[in-house]
């Protein structure tokens, strides 16, 4: 299997949803079950990189796929540095909710790509929505070292995960 070229919006109707399995089973059950309902409720956006042919069913297999959703964050769970420039109310951020890569994949670079175009997506969308950062809760100690590699750091503990950012204007340096 190989991937196409770009993401687009999942369809549940396209792709096969069933068949993907990036080792985490959370991620797993999301991406099957959630992500076309949190859609249709107006509560995230899942972006997915389809495979480049279909299975003989017509479905795409997908091959990695992120979502995001507009959020916020207490003002005080910034560094005291960044929290004293902003106003004391919560601060809007854009959450990316899931990342993942389809277990064939993993080791080949393609979770870089995909956190990069999610940054690029929300940069695009920042130039009409403000948002301060990007967070990410991270299911794992792997996530964190992967999310920290490119840039993002702890913001808190959140729900029993640790949450990470990067600001929009470290994401601005990468994109103009």
């Amino acid at each position: 299997m190989s991937w196409s070229k770009e993401f687009i919006e999942l369809d549940k109707a396209v792709h096969d949803r069933a068949s993907f399995d990036c080792g985490e089973e959370e991620l797993n059950q999301f991406i099957r079950t959630q992500a076309a309902k949190h859609m249709n409720a107006g509560i995230s956006r899942t972006m997915v990189l389809p495979a480049s042919n279909p299975l003989p069913n017509k479905k795409t297999p997908i091959c990695a796929f992120y979502s995001i959703a507009p959020s916020s964050i207490s003002r005080e769970t910034l560094p005291e540095s960044r929290a004293k420039k902003l106003p004391k109310y919560p601060v809007p951020v854009f959450l990316l909710a899931q990342l993942a890569v389809h277990q064939e994949f993993h080791g080949e670079g393609l979770g870089k790509i995909c956190l990069i175009k999610a940054l690029e997506y929300l940069w695009e969308i920042n130039a009409h929505m403000r948002a301060y950062a990007i967070v990410v809760d991270c299911l794992t100690e792997s996530a964190e070292r992967f999310y920290a590699k490119y840039g993002f750091e702890v913001l808190c503990q959140h729900n029993g995960r640790t949450r990470m950012f990067i600001s929009m204007k470290t994401v601005e340096q990468l994109f103009s």
